[in-house]
């Protein structure tokens, strides 16, 4: 089944839950990818972030590992590893990166981009999340929360992408 549009960047597909952002920032192409790639920066604009601790690497890269706390379901706690990692010298270049976190219960895998747009960038943040085994029974459930919580933080990264003016 193809991608059916929904509200607010919203799109479902076969059987999963799927959250598509995308969002226009003045910031340059290596700032707003650092928005989305590193993810200790998470926290200041995803409200379904409680806490990131880096368990490897140095900030976003190839093989950074991150303990992501989310507060739905409370307290639960998955470890991302960056699987793929595009951000070449030339600022004006698309930069992509592939997140992934993979427990016995489902899978959240996570393609975030910055590309060069008129007056900053584009930052898309796709976001897949897939029951496992018969827990697919409840993905219809699953879609509604999803999309609430993308929603909510599309909102959350589109006010960290548009930084505040500097008075004069």
């Amino acid at each position: 089944m193809p991608p059916v549009a929904g509200t607010a960047g919203r799109f479902y597909r076969g059987g999963m839950a799927r959250y598509v952002a995308r969002v226009h920032s003045s910031l340059p192409v290596p700032e707003a990818f650092a928005l989305v790639a590193d993810m200790r920066r998470f926290e200041a604009w995803d409200p379904g972030v409680s806490r990131v601790t880096q368990v490897a690497g140095s900030g976003a890269g190839p093989g950074a590992t991150f303990d992501v706390t989310v507060t739905l379901p409370p307290g639960l706690t998955l470890r991302y590893v960056t699987e793929e990692f595009d951000a070449p010298v030339d600022p004006k270049r698309p930069r992509e990166a592939l997140l992934v976190a993979r427990t016995p219960l489902f899978s959240s895998v996570d393609r975030v981009s910055a590309v060069p747009a008129p007056d900053g960038s584009l930052i898309t943040y796709d976001a897949d999340v897939r029951l496992a085994g018969p827990l697919r029974l409840g993905d219809l459930g699953l879609r509604v929360v999803f999309g609430w919580i993308g929603g909510r933080a599309e909102n959350g990264l589109r006010e960290a992408a548009t930084p505040a003016p500097v008075a004069a």
